[in-house]
């Protein structure tokens, strides 16, 4: 995209505008894509994938990154010290082709994993998975390492062939925007989300680029000052442990 024209749609997606409301139809048309998918899922017409270990999803709902690789290295971080053994599967953007799926080891090429899943493992050590379909990534992951207990897939919020038992949402700063679906907004898709499971959400602070909270409670209360679930609740942080256990067994 040009560099010109994704500024001034970045610009944009913060209000409501003339620029965003001459893109508001296209966004309707993209809203009704988004929610046929979801049916399809919830019909059954398009199946999603069961594993046999609970599955944690850190994503997001914007466009741009908003944090997703730090909230899941610290979200491993965080399982691990509690006794989880956690494994990483993502889709890998930036891959230069190869495998439908693959492992991401210390010294493997930046080219080959993609950059966050190297990040990932190289901060974390647990073992990371690679591949289009997170389904089959995750898979060979668990055919790998069978005393990996709970997959955590990074970036795959609207990936929903992967069946999940909880959901991270990350936030940034610039929150939902304008509160519009894309290419009005930066919305990937309406927000509060239509989720079966139940649903955290982070809303990270930002000091030069690095995420900032309050320091000496963990890897997860690091990330932000509170939680929110599904329905606006509030959440303190120094519980987040237990909503975690109780969902993920």
């Amino acid at each position: 995209m040009n560099a010109d024209i994704e500024l001034r749609l970045r610009r944009a997606w913060t209000r409501r505008g003339p620029l965003s409301l001459a893109l508001w139809p296209l966004s309707l048309l993209y809203g009704a894509l988004v929610a046929l998918r979801r049916r399809l899922y919830h019909w059954g017409w398009l199946h999603a994938t069961r594993l046999p270990v609970p599955v944690l999803v850190v994503g997001n709902v914007v466009v741009g990154g908003a944090g997703k690789t730090p909230a899941t290295i610290a979200v491993v971080r965080h399982l691990r010290e509690r006794g989880w053994r956690p494994g990483v599967v993502s889709r890998g953007h930036g891959r230069d082709g190869g495998p439908a799926c693959l492992p991401v080891l210390e010294d493997t090429a930046a080219q080959a994993s993609g950059d966050e899943p190297l990040l990932i493992r190289r901060a974390t050590g647990v073992p990371v998975w690679v591949g289009r379909r997170r389904a089959q990534a995750a898979q060979a992951l668990l055919a790998r390492h069978p005393e990996v207990n709970l997959i955590v897939c990074d970036d795959g919020l609207q990936h929903l062939a992967l069946a999940r038992d909880l959901e991270l949402v990350v936030f940034d700063e610039r929150g939902t925007g304008n509160g519009w679906l894309l290419p009005a907004g930066l919305l990937r898709e309406p927000w509060p989300r239509a989720s079966t499971v139940p649903q955290l959400v982070l809303h990270q602070r930002w000091q030069a680029g690095v995420p900032t909270g309050h320091a000496g409670h963990g890897a997860l209360r690091a990330l932000a000052d509170h939680a929110v679930d599904a329905h606006g609740g509030r959440v303190p942080l120094a519980a987040a442990e237990g909503f975690i256990r109780q969902i993920l067994g």
